[in-house]
């Protein structure tokens, strides 16, 4: 079940969000704002997708619900870890990179690509929306893998926040609680996530959609997530190569005695 007018509009709905982020940060001089809008994304291609169908199944009510609270609760706790603290190293660097000019060129290069990156992602959730089928057999998996996803990416994010607030842990390394079993439990969360969406959308006919997981899978593990994130960690936490020694990187394994 594949709608391209319909996709196409979700695009254009996507691309005006990034088009108001975009000016937004030119006012407050700060980019970052774009990790608070990612999962947003999802959520005005989600909705979309809903009204677009006259009377929503039971497996589009559910995927729909399941994207929303995703996609609000990433957005929230993002925007509260950022708050006040000005603009992400990362893209401090970019900023660095491209200018003179990138107040204008981050519309492509910051928003317009993830965008982009997003409208891609989001493709199991146009036939597992639109789908009229009833909830069956894979469809409790993908809800289980949901839910496994879910509570290691918001466990994960809980964990590391208390453990930022705690003044003794300046310098220091997580390895408790989800963190013992996998140096990014969130990542590995979102992953499960999106691979749960695709489920919902195999058994309405979308096994086509199989390039969304795909792509987030690389995107978290060689792109923007756990490659990017370790280039510089040591550096700033000396006890993280050990860490990396004893711990599973993607995958929740028990640690290594060393």
């Amino acid at each position: 079940m594949f709608d391209w007018n319909l996709y196409l509009s979700v695009f254009s709905s996507m691309l005006v969000l990034a088009v108001v982020a975009w000016v937004l940060s030119i006012i407050i001089k700060n980019v970052s704002i774009v990790d608070s809008l990612w999962s947003l994304f999802f959520a005005v291609a989600a909705i979309s997708y809903g009204l677009a169908v006259e009377n929503l199944s039971a497996k589009g009510v559910v995927v729909i619900a399941l994207v929303l609270i995703w996609a609000l609760r990433l957005s929230i706790y993002i925007t509260a870890r950022n708050w006040g603290d000005g603009e992400d190293y990362r893209y401090q660097a970019i900023r660095r990179r491209n200018d003179p000019g990138f107040a204008f060129k981050s519309l492509y290069i910051v928003f317009g690509l993830q965008a982009v990156l997003a409208w891609i992602i989001s493709l199991p959730l146009m036939p597992a929306i639109l789908s009229s089928s009833s909830l069956g057999g894979v469809d409790m998996v993908a809800l289980a893998l949901w839910t496994v996803g879910f509570v290691f990416e918001a466990g994960g994010d809980y964990q590391l926040a208390r453990f930022r607030k705690d003044p003794d842990s300046a310098g220091k390394v997580l390895n408790t609680g989800f963190w013992r079993y996998t140096r990014h439990p969130n990542y590995f969360g979102d992953c499960c996530i999106w691979w749960a969406y695709f489920l919902f959308a195999v058994t309405a006919g979308g096994w086509w959609s199989i390039i969304a997981p795909l792509l987030m899978t690389i995107l978290l593990l060689k792109v923007s997530g756990v490659s990017l994130l370790e280039k510089t960690i040591t550096s700033r936490r000396p006890e993280y190569a050990d860490y990396q020694q004893r711990t599973s990187a993607f995958f929740p394994l028990p640690p290594k005695d060393l």
